[in-house]
């Protein structure tokens, strides 16, 4: 508490400061890359200004060991003689069950609220994935208990599989990027929570609450759910008001010149309001906040009149078309396209396949880099402890791939890594260093810690080679292989 004191005491001490610093950024001329300091922007450094183009594309709850766990030279689920030795308690049983090869494209997961991250991770042990499971099912049934989910088996075959994993037979698109270009094997979610928290993370470095929705100082590090909560912010939100007073990338894109988009899929909204595992529909578009589209609930896209580069998901794929694409995009996809239990992975390595080849076929290939990720676990088994290096604490290990003409190829970078990394990877390229710190980036908010900077994180600019020529595209077929998938049936709910 005193180190955060101090830092608040320090933000107020450099407000006056920064204000004329700000005014002076604002209205100096910038092409978008912007040099900072020599320390920030070492010579060394400039070939990530070969990126002009950065696109974030991210899918729903997965863990890493769950799609590359046995992805050769990864830290995958440990093994002997091709036999898991691990082994993760099954309450039901009175046992152990082992991880397996999961051969189907839907399963059913767990719950991912930051409860759930708790007790899967289990003190570091990493052994509560099937007892989380069981209680999330059984909670839901209790409270649906005529749902088609919860007759016969179905309910219960669905807890398995968060052990299960999923090889390059199942998603030989994913497989094939990794191959061809970056897999990242400890890459961690920025927040030990679900989708909402993890949004908010991926936007702005934080995830918070605010006693004033117009005090970014009010706001303070909130992980959890209340009953109500996300439906009174709903509500919020279709009465004009923001209840995100808190600095997001948004705000320093914007000082700067740096053009910005979120691309958001219409259709469903792909989680629950709390992180559970089963929900009802909620609709999701470029004018809906929610969940996956957070940026309309923030002061500073309001303030500066910035809401209309929220954007619905076709605007991409003209953009890419055309060579219009902006300096820094978000892609979110619908609740079918998502790979959120119980979509289709077959569906969702699809949409990210055709994200990827857009921007391929694309005029601006040769200075794109494409990091695809998945916002949180999903409930599925990892065996790596997630490290706590701030008062949110990371969550569990996630996919991560970078695809870019100047990707390395075929490389597994093992350093530690959270999806806060693309922000640095943004800051570095387009803004010179600048960091979301209340200190320095003119506008004082509540957080105690800048998680772009948090010691022992990696450094994204690692996974490139900025001194060969650019490679050519890798185009894929968004389906490569022919799977009889049975009919969604239509009780499937989100």
């Amino acid at each position: 508490m005193a180190s955060a004191d101090l830092r608040r005491a320090a933000v107020w001490i450099a407000v006056s400061v920064l204000a004329v610093a700000t005014v002076l950024a604002s209205v100096l001329p910038s092409s978008g890359h912007v040099a900072g300091s020599s320390a920030a922007n070492p010579s060394s450094d400039r070939g990530i200004h070969k990126i002009q183009h950065v696109i974030v594309l991210m899918q729903e709850n997965r863990s890493f060991d769950n799609y590359f766990g046995t992805y050769p030279g990864a830290d995958g689920i440990p093994m002997r003689d091709g036999r898991p030795t691990v082994c993760v308690p099954d309450p039901r049983l009175g046992r152990c069950v082992r991880p397996f090869h999961d051969t189907r494209l839907i399963d059913g997961g767990g719950p991912h609220t930051h409860g759930s991250a708790v007790a899967d991770i289990d003190g570091g042990r990493m052994d509560g994935f099937v007892r989380s499971a069981l209680t999330g099912w059984h909670n839901f049934c209790s409270g649906h208990p005529h749902d088609p989910t919860c007759a016969g088996t179905t309910a219960r075959r669905a807890v398995p599989d968060v052990v299960g994993y999923h090889t390059a037979a199942e998603i030989p698109n994913y497989w094939t990027y990794a191959h061809r270009f970056v897999l990242q094997d400890h890459m961690f979610e920025g927040v030990r929570s679900w989708s909402l928290p993890a949004h908010l993370d991926l936007v702005s470095g934080w995830s918070a609450r605010c006693s004033n929705p117009i005090d970014p100082m009010s706001c303070r590090t909130f992980l959890g759910y209340k009953p109500g909560a996300s439906r009174h912010a709903d509500r919020a939100y279709a009465q004009g008001e923001r209840p995100f007073a808190w600095t997001d990338l948004t705000y320093l894109l914007h000082a700067r010149n740096v053009s910005w988009a979120y691309f958001v899929a219409n259709g469903s909204q792909p989680d629950c309001l709390n992180g559970q595992v089963l929900c009802r529909h909620r609709p999701q578009s470029a004018r809906t906040p929610g969940i996956w589209n957070p940026l309309p609930g923030f002061q500073t896209v309001w303030n500066d009149g910035q809401i209309g580069n929220v954007q619905p998901a076709r605007s991409y794929l003209q953009d890419a078309r055309g060579g219009t694409l902006p300096a820094v995009s978000w892609v979110v996809p619908n609740d079918r396209n998502s790979e959120h239990p119980p979509n289709s992975i077959a569906a969702g390595q699809a949409w990210v396949t055709r994200i990827v080849n857009a921007a391929m076929r694309g005029p601006e290939w040769d200075s794109t880099a494409i990091f695809v990720s998945w916002d949180d676990w999903g409930g599925f088994y990892d065996h790596v402890r997630p490290p706590r290096l701030d008062s949110q604490g990371l969550g569990l290990r996630v996919p991560g791939l970078v695809i870019s003409p100047y990707a390395r190829r075929g490389y597994v970078d093992h350093q530690l890594l959270s999806t806060d990394s693309y922000l640095r990877f943004i800051e570095d390229d387009f803004l010179g260093g600048q960091r979301l710190d209340p200190t320095t980036d003119g506008r004082p908010d509540g957080r105690a810690f800048v998680s772009e900077d948090l010691p022992g994180l990696g450094d994204l600019r690692a996974d490139f080679n900025f001194h060969r020529p650019p490679r050519p595209p890798v185009l894929l077929p968004p389906y490569p292989q022919a799977r009889d998938e049975a009919a969604r049936p239509a009780w499937r709910r989100r």
